[in-house]
């Protein structure tokens, strides 16, 4: 069948459910109904049988499939909690029995009061007594109700893959229970919650592209944020000396199945800590939510079994580099010699590529996907990490880690950086790394200069993904799979 034809076949469709919908109101009927007080859920009833038999109920939902019997119907009814069975019958509903057959169409949305109830083969139903219609969906369900598997069409057409596919409303019901539960863990543990500017003048906190906005009555341009470390970090200046903030992030790069543009995270600091506290807190927050949403902390990922029970492994990045890829970072000195070792190992390169991007690229290409039980990797060196405290012992490497889950970062942590000369100094570092051509490298941000100068205390921070962490306890396979409404390309 043509998409021509199909597009016949829509349009024929809907001019037919229009027509019932007229047919609906000639009849005194509103097919755009009002409010409608419920007394059960679906869930509630199958759970609890034994407390709704006999009982008259109130219920509405979507009118999912129906199958008549001459003057008698089945039908199933689906709320946000489940579907439950209606049992119809002419002699209970006279003319509304004919409108049900006639004038409504699965995808409707309807109220019912009646009698829960358990069929000869065992099925808990309600037996309906009053009908009531509530919304006239024009547009049939996809593929005769058996589930939407178009995954592009799931993505752009939510509200379609949360009717049809069950397991889709679960995973998002999954990811509220998740967020709910770190932020009970965070409180408990003596941090505010805390909500930090979108827009930023500098485009700072991490290393990104950013997307830039231009604010008209102010007449300057501004940045949506990347990361919301340079507030937070002041408000630790402050004395605010516990906060945190769940919120989105904006980075113009990439979409991936690990990757969309616009993300969730967690972005904790606490004075008087440093990375070593993050790596315990990162461990309690993880396992934490595992168990009180899954019941578990062994959980199963894509066919992997992974153990989210505390303690998790260690190892620094540049030994974990040598082991998986056979290089000894530590001793290439300068860009130049980066680039040999990247073309022996047949990466791509530019004659401005760095020694930080090199680095990368390996990273990416042959660790990463090792990383599949749980893994703090520590000491990242200092020209990637602008932000974080200089090793005492060494101070080409930071105090700083990233927990890796699946081959996946999940978690980025610091000892801060609260020297505010050496801050100042890495700052002009990062623009100097700006004129060679990486405009993903820092901006200078005198006003947080400025703040670290009043005093930060030394201080642990942390961002945690929330998006990848609900990938990881909800089995999804995707980014996309738990962002409601994931970035997508327009259609053509």
């Amino acid at each position: 069948m043509t998409d021509e034809n199909t597009a016949q076949d829509i349009h024929e469709l809907v001019a037919l459910r229009i027509a019932k919908g007229e047919e609906l109101r000639k009849r005194g009927i509103d097919p755009y109904g009002e409010k409608f007080q419920r007394s059960a859920e679906a869930a509630a009833v199958l759970d609890r049988f034994e407390e709704f038999e006999n009982v008259s109920v109130r219920m509405a939902g979507r009118l999912m499939s129906r199958r008549e019997h001459g003057k008698a119907a089945f039908a199933d009814l689906q709320d946000m909690t489940g579907k439950i069975q209606l049992y119809l019958r002419k002699d209970d509903l006279g003319e509304s029995y004919d409108h049900f057959i006639h004038l409504f169409d699965t995808g409707d949305i309807i109220g019912v009061e009646g009698t829960v109830f358990r069929t000869r083969r065992g099925e808990i139903s309600v037996a309906v007594k009053e009908l009531t219609f509530l919304t006239k969906a024009i547009r049939s369900l996809p593929e005769k109700w058996h589930g939407l598997k178009d995954v592009d069409l799931r993505y752009r057409q939510r509200y379609l893959d949360l009717i049809v596919n069950p397991e889709v409303r679960e995973t998002f019901i999954k990811r509220t229970q998740i967020i709910k539960a770190i932020r009970r863990y965070m409180d408990q543990e003596g941090f505010l919650e805390v909500e930090t500017p979108m827009m930023h003048p500098i485009a700072g906190g991490a290393t990104a592209r950013p997307f830039v906005t231009h604010h008209n009555a102010l007449d300057m341009k501004m940045y949506l944020r990347i990361a919301p470390e340079p507030y937070l970090k002041r408000l630790t200046v402050g004395g605010l000396e516990k906060v945190y903030e769940i919120n989105r992030n904006f980075r113009n790069e990439g979409i991936s199945t690990k990757h969309n543009p616009e993300f969730t995270m967690m972005e904790l600091y606490q004075a008087y800590a440093d990375y070593n506290d993050m790596m315990d807190l990162a461990e309690k927050i993880i396992h934490h939510a595992a168990s009180e949403v899954l019941g578990a902390a062994l959980i199963t990922y894509q066919g992997q079994e992974i153990d989210l029970t505390p303690p998790y492994g260690r190892i620094t990045m540049l030994d974990a580099v040598k082991k998986y890829a056979g290089i000894d970072f530590l001793s290439i000195e300068n860009d130049e010699e980066a680039r040999k070792i990247a073309k022996e190992l047949k990466i791509p390169v530019t004659p401005t590529t760095t020694r930080s991007q090199v680095l990368d690229e390996i990273w990416d290409i042959y660790v990463e996907k090792n990383l599949v039980q749980p893994t703090f990797v520590l000491d990242y060196p200092t020209d990637i990490s602008p932000l974080a405290k200089m090793k005492n012992d060494d101070p080409r490497l930071t105090y700083r880690f990233e927990l890796f889950i699946y081959g996946r970062e999940i978690a980025n942590a610091f000892s801060e950086l609260n020297d505010p000369v050496d801050q100042k100094n890495r700052f002009l570092q990062q623009m100097g790394e700006r004129e060679k051509g990486d405009d993903e490298a820092h901006q200078m941000d005198e006003d947080y200069v400025t703040a670290l100068e009043y005093g930060l205390p030394p201080t642990g921070g942390m961002g945690i993904g929330i998006d990848r962490l609900v990938m990881l306890l909800a089995d999804a396979a995707s980014i996309r799979d738990v962002i409601l409404f994931p970035q997508m390309r327009p259609k053509d």
